[in-house]
């Protein structure tokens, strides 16, 4: 069975600023416009990090059954390490669903915005089927997109949505810096992953690419939302600060 430590080791708690960064960005955004929520905000980052806690929880299952941690570096696989039996991590990943769902349920029915449900059941499902179900699209070299989607634009623009309307021109680059960013975090995993992944079939956008070519994507990631920061600068200067990172 495993320990309280190796389940927090891994619910891989060094990806949660993933989960709070586009909350943060969200909530700057909806200060910026002069309505702001402190309670929606810190709804959506409930909703942000039970995502990210269950889609690593989910992968970590995905991946053990089907063999593919069986050889891993990096953080702990729970399954893959057989320290935690399957149905224990599968479960410990719909639960953490179930509050992402119960805190977006709240969050919608005090913003009034319902089609947001459909967005959120989206959220969940991009989050179990990346590497679960007969053909995860993290297995295609879909992760990343999914990633820049979820957790740059919904994640952020949501943030914004929900506290004080329709978001502006700096919300939505603020989302795409948010995104590319994340987006990176990933890209630094699955570069590190190239040599087991090619050898089990795990096609991500990292295999196709290659060591070379994705060191280079990486690095494109990690520079251009600061060359966003500048034009967001030219909009509202104290986004300027965001080149303090």
């Amino acid at each position: 069975m495993a320990s309280l430590a190796q389940w927090v080791e891994g619910a891989r708690p060094r990806t949660l600023p993933t989960a709070v960064s586009p909350v943060l960005v969200g909530t700057g955004a909806a200060i910026g416009s002069g309505t702001v929520s402190l309670g929606r905000a810190v709804l959506a980052l409930v909703v942000s990090m039970a995502l990210v806690i269950g889609v690593n929880f989910a992968n970590d299952y995905s991946d053990g059954i089907r063999g593919t941690d069986d050889e891993r570096v990096g953080p702990m696989r729970l399954v893959g390490s057989k320290v935690a039996r399957p149905v224990a991590v599968r479960t410990a990943a719909f639960v953490c669903f179930a509050v992402a769902a119960l805190a977006g349920l709240t969050l919608v029915s005090l913003a009034q915005t319902w089609w947001m449900i459909a967005v959120g059941a989206l959220c969940i499902a991009g989050a179990w089927f990346y590497t679960g179900g007969r053909r995860p699209y993290g297995y295609a070299g879909l992760g990343e997109v999914a990633v820049f989607v979820f957790f740059g634009l919904v994640g952020t623009l949501g943030t914004v949505l929900t506290q004080s309307g329709p978001p502006g021109p700096l919300a939505v680059v603020g989302a795409v810096g948010v995104g590319l960013l994340c987006c990176a975090v990933l890209v630094a995993n699955n570069l590190r992953d190239i040599a087991g992944d090619t050898e089990v079939g795990k096609r991500t956008l990292a295999v196709a690419l290659g060591d070379r070519d994705t060191r280079r994507f990486y690095a494109a990631l990690a520079l251009l939302p600061f060359a966003l920061t500048i034009g967001m600068g030219v909009l509202s200067r104290p986004a300027l600060l965001g080149l303090l990172a």
